[in-house]
C-alpha cells in the first residue's frame, strides 16, 4: 500500500516543474510542494540504490547512492556561486557533512536493527573527513579576521582543493578494490532490477530532484524571511537537508528493511564525498564562474569537528544500535541550534563595527 502510494506521489516532481516554468503559483506554494516532492524521489533513489547493491555489494552501493545523491548539491552548490551567495555556498556544504554524519545516519540507526557495521569502510571515511578539517583550516583561520572572500583566501583553496581530490581518488580506488573482492567472494543470490536498470532509475531521479531541488532554493529565500531565521541558517540546515533528501530517504528505507550495514555505508560515504570530493570540485569549478574561498567560519569547522568526534566514539566498535542512532540525532539538533545562534557573519561583523564604534565615542566624550 505504502509502496503504491509512493509511486503515484512521483508525479509531483514533473508538476511541480511544470507550474513552475508554465505558471505563478507563488514560492511559497512551490516550496511546498518541491518538498513534498523530494519525499518518493528520495524513496525511489533508495529503492534503486538497494537493488544495484544486490549487484555490487553494500560497499559499492553506498557509493552509488552518496554519488548519485549529491549530484543535487553540486548543482545548488554552483547555482549559488554564480549568485555570488558565497557564505550560503559554504553553509549548505559544511551543513550538508554534518548532516550525513548525525542526522541521516542517526535516524538510519534509528529505523534499522541492531548489527555488524563494516568498521574498516567506517573508519576510511572517518579518516577522510578528519583529513579535510585539518586542511580546511589553512584557508579558513586567515578568514576569521577581514574578508574571507579575499584573494588571499582562494589562492590558499586551490592547493587544498587539489590536495582533497586526490586524496579522494585514491581512497576510492582502494576501497572499491576492496568491496568489489568482497562481493565476488559472497554467495548473495541477486533478485529483483538488473544492474542497467537500476542505474537508469538512479540517473532518472537524480535529474529530476536535482530540478526540484533547484526550485525549493529559489523559494528559500521568502520562506525563511517568513520564518524569520538567517540566511546562514537556512544554508547549513534547511539547504543541507534538501541536498540530502536522497540520503535521508535512501538510508532510512533500506535500514528499516533490515540492510543496516548498506545504511551506514550511504551515510557516511556521503558525508566523506562531500568533504573530500564535493567542497574541492566546487571551489576549483567556481574559478570559471566566480572564485570560492574555502574560508569556513568558526562554528562550522567546531560542528565538523563535533559531528566526527561523536560519530566516531559512537561507531567504534562497528556496531549499530537505536541507542547510538539517538546519540547522533540529539548531537545534530545541538548544532543545528549553534547554527541558528551564530546567525549570519555580516550580522557579527556589524555589530563588531557597532561595538567598536560605541567604544570609540565614549573614548573621545
Amino acid at each position: 500500500m505504502v509502496r503504491r502510494i509512493l509511486f503515484a506521489l512521483l508525479a509531483l516532481g514533473p508538476l511541480t516543474i511544470a507550474l513552475h516554468y508554465v505558471t505563478d503559483i507563488g514560492e511559497t506554494a512551490e516550496f511546498v510542494l518541491a518538498a513534498a516532492s523530494l519525499i518518493p524521489l528520495a524513496w525511489l533513489i533508495g529503492e534503486a540504490t538497494e537493488h544495484a547493491a544486490e549487484h555490487t555489494g553494500p560497499g559499492i552501493g553506498g557509493f552509488l547512492n552518496a554519488t548519485f545523491g549529491n549530484a543535487p548539491e553540486l548543482i545548488i552548490a554552483l547555482l549559488a556561486v554564480n549568485q555570488g551567495l558565497t557564505e550560503v555556498v559554504r553553509g549548505s556544504l559544511t551543513g550538508s557533512v554534518v548532516g550525513n554524519l548525525l542526522l541521516v545516519l542517526g535516524f538510519s540507526l534509528l529505523a534499522g536493527p541492531r548489527g555488524a557495521l563494516d568498521r574498516w569502510s567506517s573508519l576510511l571515511s572517518f579518516a577522510l573527513i578528519g583529513v579535510a578539517i585539518v586542511l580546511f583550516l589553512i584557508p579558513s583561520v586567515p578568514s576569521w579576521t577581514g574578508d574571507p572572500d579575499r584573494d588571499l583566501i582562494v589562492y590558499l583553496s586551490i592547493p587544498i582543493s587539489i590536495a582533497l581530490l586526490i586524496v579522494y581518488l585514491v581512497a576510492t580506488v582502494i576501497s572499491l578494490r576492496r568491496h568489489g573482492k568482497m562481493h565476488i567472494a559472497s554467495d548473495e543470490a541477486i533478485t529483483g532490477w538488473s544492474f542497467k536498470t537500476a542505474l537508469l532509475v538512479l540517473g532518472v531521479a537524480t535529474v529530476v530532484t536535482a530540478l526540484v531541488a533547484e526550485i525549493l532554493v529559489g523559494s528559500l529565500e521568502v520562506f525563511a524571511e517568513k520564518i524569520g531565521v538567517s540566511e546562514f541558517f537556512v544554508a547549513a540546515v534547511i539547504v543541507a537537508i534538501v541536498g540530502n533528501a536522497a540520503e535521508h530517504g535512501g538510508a532510512v528505507v533500506v535500514a528499516a528493511r533490515g540492510k543496516i550495514t548498506l545504511a551506514a555505508e550511504i551515510a557516511l560515504a556521503s558525508a566523506a564525498q562531500v568533504a573530500v570530493f564535493l567542497v574541492p570540485a566546487v571551489c576549483l569549478i567556481a574559478l570559471l564562474i566566480d572564485p570560492l574561498a574555502l574560508g569556513f567560519r568558526v562554528v562550522e569547522i567546531l560542528a565538523l569537528t563535533v559531528g566526527l568526534l561523536v560519530t566516531s566514539i559512537a561507531l567504534w566498535g562497528g556496531q549499530a544500535s537505536k541507542g547510538r542512532g539517538a546519540l547522533l540525532v540529539v548531537t545534530y539538533v545541538a548544532v543545528a541550534v549553534a547554527f541558528l545562534v551564530a546567525g549570519d557573519r555580516e550580522d557579527h561583523a556589524d555589530a563588531t563595527a557597532g561595538t567598536t564604534y560605541a567604544l570609540s565615542a565614549s573614548a573621545d566624550a
